[in-house]
């Protein structure tokens, strides 16, 4: 505090000073208020009613008007603030002058940009407390205008502001709300109420809410109060179309059900049954096992997937309680007035009200809307009514991107009244519009909601179900063989009960043995971990089948720009004509860019921001330009136009395509063949070119020059693409960019030359089988647009390849949608996230391939998991079976359970377990997965039987000193089984510590059993005998009999991998089951060719009064435009 009247008394404010200085401190000793700092204001004579300039509204030392003011016409206000509630987060905040990341002073957090909070009071040390808040002539408080609050940027003249833009930019990072917690505004619910939902309490039937009249009569300025927002969203609810939590307790619940875990089910009921209350435990602890670790882990996967979701959050500007906020589109509620701007998605279906820069015309909106009261209602039909001119009402607002709704190539048109649509992109444009439903009543809504009770179950389950279904037909055939068995040996139906040897306890063991009841888990949570390893790379997984499809992509296209390359523009040395000063030609082409700073074009950015090494085109931006009219590029013009007027001479700036540019100029032949020969050259070299040219009032176009624009390759690009390769990835490139670049980059990236212009396509003749093979032998395609996109996708997929597609704006969405796995890049818009499979939110190729690595691991773990899982129950079922049938014998059913525990305890940790990936794209091939398991399974019961075998020998064969059948046959059947999964894992990488520590427990486990003769029940009376001198009637083994047994597991574990490694080296094995990709139909795709040239028209016949249809030819794009 003294410091700083010190220094403004050194300033000549010593008057002002003593008595701030003396204000504050009693102020703040009485009232518990804070100085927040001293800033100097100056009031113009000539009645200024507006609020204060945000420049000079920074805390101390923050205020660079500070120093230039003149001393005696400066009164100075002081700003205090309120002392809050120690501990309390507002007290926690720091008192620092807040800066942007380009150096721009800032408000601080939580306070609206150029305003005071409202713990802030003004303190005008010539009028008194207060003074800040005096009344106008209107009768308004200052300070309380939203219409005045401007960013720094914002204040003053257009150009202006753009000048101040280009001298103090400073690269900064994209601002990132992931510390967003998704559950921020989560309705809790009470701790009895388990069997609730929790998360979308309010307003669970949102699509069908309609919105009362009275809420959409916001006024403009004030918006809505912040009291009313919570008990509107009651009624509405979020304005979202994510799906509502999952109850976690139901979501529990879940792992009990399918058709594999109703068999175990059953199991439990005929344990019960048979009052075998040790297996009836030990059932269900399996099944809570499997269930508690799967939805553990499942749910930990999807909590590290959310906490990066918030990367990727909408947002929305909205008018509240007369200030403008920033909140999450999520809170917008019907009724709240929102902010459509160039740049954005529309946050919610909105009516647009008027101009950001014109909000006088709210006085219109409301008649017009009386107006249409007062109409008789007529039934909306689509967008149509935007193609009739006398609906409109005034001058477009804003300009909407709706490709993905409607398929409209071109941005439409909006006008006051007219409804902008959820998630549709604004491309022109600043208005005010008031918000006229939620996510799920919104056009969008609606139409999600029809397709939402068609769960995608994925390739993947239906997988599951198939391998599922077979084993339970397998082991209803082991069964009828068992019994079948039993009857010859006279055995009964359920007794004796402390047996294991009667029809009932044969059922239930081989349900035991023959269901993988882990089976389902852990496939499921092996998907669930690898998303959360998928998301420590940047990739948001939408649905965990899209790792499947990841896994099996053989085709990605790809971008160019950001994705293939840096996206990091900049302008090399232009060209420019004969006789044209460069900075003129600068400035015109700033004059022909958006000055939308806060959402610029990455051309635009950088045309505007090269102004920084031309000084001159500076100043020629600051000598009062205004502009009238602005057009923003569109694919059929090519171009961007703007209608500028300075000194009272009007000049339309054009910036563009250079082929489009020069259509537009009436230059002489020499010129324009120089300016095409310098279009071609920059083309070769790489670089994009935009021409640039001017018109001055009615006179010709004057051609002025040429940019040329380069985005280098990033640097591990062309190793990517060699990998990717090394994959048995092809990758395509598809570019908005002409041929001559496109081959270029290719080049450089070493990704082969054979580009074709998107034209050859459609326009080039070529139908049927032939177009299907250019498509599918091409390295790229040139000048696309997004429904060429589409149909690069379709023809690759009809000729059964699995395909990856990549994009980031609202038009990429249908070809997203059509791929196999759809690949939202970083910065993508929230319509093509919406779209996509995955969402990336880091830049560049190699993470795209990275992905596909690890989508690959995960798909190695699962195959693994189900060929050791499908071997286990075969092993089980072949020798119990034979053993029942034979010798009359089976290892005790309460051993049995415990193998089937074992079993799932030492392989739920597969889901961590350090997987290879496979050098090309990977697919389910069933034959091959069920000749090696069930070999696998016949090998390990081969290896039992030798071992019961030799227990009949005199010597007793592996009992050394003593033992006990049943024991011994359970410490082998248990470590062989346990060391199968590090067979079917595969050699190249070394299992993983949780992989090899949850084994080793099991075994030693399994050795305790063993050893001191647990369950190991009565002894069987087996034709022929075993010998009783050898058996210990306790049921122990000695060390000597467990050291024996576990090094004849380790040789049989030998065995078993050679031969599994023999039998991957078969070629026609290695690729049974695998789908034969580059298949073609010739005759299917030329019949689809000529059926795509051929209409039904409708011919009326006026006279006679009759009508037909008939086949004719389509018309061509030409003549339809004609």
């Amino acid at each position: 505090m003294q410091p700083f009247a010190r220094d403004s008394a050194r300033r000549g404010h010593s008057q002002f000073a003593s008595l701030y200085a003396h204000a504050a401190m009693v102020i703040s000793r009485k009232e518990g208020w804070r100085c927040k700092g001293l800033s100097c204001f100056a009031e113009f004579k000539a009645g200024f009613t507006g609020d204060w300039p945000r420049t000079t509204a920074g805390p101390v030392g923050a205020c660079p008007s500070f120093k230039s003011l003149p001393r005696a016409e400066a009164p100075m206000i002081g700003f205090i603030q309120r002392r809050p509630e120690e501990g309390s987060a507002e007290d926690t905040r720091k008192d620092t002058a807040w800066t942007e990341s380009d150096g721009r002073p800032a408000a601080p957090p939580n306070e609206t940009p150029g305003r005071n909070s409202n713990s802030n009071i003004k303190f005008d040390l010539e009028n008194g407390l207060g003074g800040g808040e005096k009344k106008d002539a209107a009768g308004s408080q200052r300070g309380h205008s939203i219409y005045d609050q401007r960013d720094q940027f914002d204040t003053g003249d257009e150009y202006q502001n753009l000048v101040r833009y280009i001298s103090n930019y400073r690269e900064g990072r994209r601002k990132s709300v992931a510390s967003i917690s998704p559950d921020d505004d989560v309705v809790k619910k009470p701790w009895w109420k388990f069997w609730a939902k929790q998360g979308n309490a309010p307003g669970q039937d949102q699509s069908s809410f309609e919105v009362p009249d009275d809420w959409l009569t916001t006024e403009l300025k004030q918006g809505i109060r912040s009291n009313e927002v919570e008990g509107r969203r009651k009624r509405s609810g979020w304005n979202e179309l994510t799906t509502e939590k999952e109850n976690m307790f139901l979501k529990f619940l879940s792992y009990f059900t399918g058709p594999i875990l109703y068999v175990m089910e059953i199991a439990v009921l005929l344990a019960a049954g048979l009052r075998d209350w040790i297996d009836f435990g030990v059932i269900i602890a399996i099944l809570l096992l499997n269930a508690g670790v799967g939805w553990y882990q499942e749910k930990q996967a999807a909590d590290v997937v959310a906490s990066l979701k918030g990367d990727i959050a909408l947002r929305a500007t909205v008018v509240r309680d007369g200030t403008e906020q920033d909140i999450k589109a999520r809170e917008l509620v019907p009724g709240d007035i929102v902010i459509i701007e160039e740049g954005q998605v529309v946050p919610a279906d909105a009516r647009l009200i008027c101009a950001y820069d014109n909000p006088e015309a709210f006085d219109e909106y409301k008649q017009l809307m009386a107006e249409e009261e007062g109409e008789e209602p007529k039934e909306k039909k689509g967008d149509d009514e935007d193609d009739d001119e006398d609906k409109h009402h005034g001058v477009s607002l804003v300009a909407c991107d709706q490709s993905a709704i409607t398929g409209e190539s071109l941005a439409v048109d909006k006008y006051m009244g007219d409804t902008t649509y959820y998630t549709t992109g604004c491309k022109r444009g600043k208005a005010y519009g008031i918000v006229t439903a939620n996510a799920r009543a919104s056009f969008v809504g609606r139409t999600a909601t029809l397709v939402q009770g068609a769960k995608d179950q994925g390739h993947f389950k239906a997988i599951m179900n198939s391998i599922g279904t077979a084993l339970l037909v397998v082991v209803v055939l082991w069964i009828l063989i068992s019994w079948v068995g039993g009857f010859f040996h006279h055995l009964n139906l359920a007794t004796p009960e402390d047996s294991s040897n009667n029809l009932l306890h044969y059922v239930l063991i081989l349900l035991i043995v023959g269901v993988p009841v882990g089976l389902p888990v852990v496939t499921t949570t092996t998907l669930a971990v690898g998303a959360a390893y998928l998301a420590k790379e940047k990739a948001i997984v939408q649905k965990l089948t899209a790792i499947e499809s990841l896994a099996g992509v053989d085709v990605l296209c790809s971008d160019k720009t950001g994705t293939l390359t840096a996206n990091q523009l900049s302008i090399r040395e232009p060209f420019v004509s004969e006789d044209v000063d460069v900075n003129w030609m600068m400035a015109v082409a700033a004059l022909a860019s958006s000055h939308n700073i806060k959402s610029l074009d990455p051309i635009d950015k950088v045309t505007i921001l090269t102004l920084k090494r031309y000084p001159k085109a500076r100043e020629i931006l600051e000598q009062g330009w205004k502009t009238e009219k602005y057009t923003p590029f569109d694919p059929v013009s090519k171009r961007i136009t703007s209608v500028c007027v300075c000194d009272g001479v009007r000049y339309t700036c054009a910036k563009g395509a250079p082929k489009a540019i020069l259509n537009l100029s009436q230059c002489s032949p020499e010129t324009a063949a120089l300016f095409r020969e310098k279009a071609s050259e920059f083309a070769r070299r790489g670089f994009r070119s935009l021409g640039v040219a001017v018109q001055k009032n009615d006179e010709p176009w004057d051609l002025l020059g040429m940019l040329s624009m380069f985005d280098p390759p990033r640097e591990d690009t062309a190793q990517t693409i060699a990998e990717a390769q090394f994959l048995g990835l092809q990758v395509k490139m598809l570019t908005g960019d002409a041929i001559a670049i496109a081959k270029e980059t290719c080049k450089m990236l070493a990704l082969g030359t054979k580009v074709y212009n998107s034209d050859r396509l459609i326009h080039g003749g070529l139908s049927g089988t032939t177009q299907h093979d250019l498509v599918e032998r091409a390295d790229g395609f040139a000048e696309v647009f997004p429904e060429h996109k589409y149909q690069v996708v379709e023809m690759i997929q009809q000729r059964g390849h699995l395909t990856a597609m990549t994009g980031d704006g609202v038009n990429d969405a249908p070809s997203l949608k059509k791929s196999d796995c759809g690949i939202a890049v970083e910065g993508a818009s929230e319509a093509a996230q919406a779209a996509a499979d995955i969402v990336f939110l880091a830049p560049g190729l190699s993470t795209i391939v990275s992905a596909i690595k690890i989508a690959r691991q995960i798909f190695q773990r699962m195959k693994a998991y189900i060929q050791y899982r499908i071997a286990l129950c075969f092993h089980l079922e072949i020798y119990l079976v034979t053993s029942m049938v034979i010798i009359n014998e089976t290892v005790a059913v309460d051993l049995i359970v415990f193998l089937a525990l074992f079993a799932d305890l030492a392989t739920i940790a597969v889901a961590y377990d350090n997987a290879h990936y496979e050098a090309r794209p990977v697919e389910w091939q069933l034959p091959k997965i069920w000749i090696i398991s069930v070999m696998l399974g016949v090998l390990l019961a081969i290896a039992t039987w030798i071992l019961r075998g030799s227990l009949f020998l005199p010597s007793g064969g592996f009992i050394q000193n003593f033992g006990n059948v049943q024991e011994i046959l359970f410490l082998e059947i248990s470590l062989t089984e346990n060391w199968l999964i590090f067979v079917t894992r595969g050699g190249q990488t070394y299992p993983s510590l949780q992989l090899v520590g949850a084994i080793f427990g099991v075994d030693v486990l399994a050795t305790l059993f063993c050893v001191f003769g647990w369950l190991s029940g009565p002894s069987y009376q087996t034709t022929p005998p075993t010998h009783p001198q050898f058996i210990d009637n306790n049921g122990r083994t000695s060390v000597v009999t467990v050291v024996v047994v576990w090094c004849y597991s380790i040789g049989v574990t030998i065995v078993i991998a050679i031969v599994y490694f023999l039998m991957n080296k078969i070629s026609w094995l290695d690729n049974l089951g695998r789908k034969k990709r580059s298949r073609q139909d010739t005759s299917m795709e030329n019949i689809l060719a000529h059926l795509s040239k051929v209409a039904i028209e409708h011919e009326r016949d006026d006279v006679k009064g009759t009508s037909r249809f008939h086949l004719a030819s389509k018309a061509t794009e030409a003549e339809m435009d004609e």
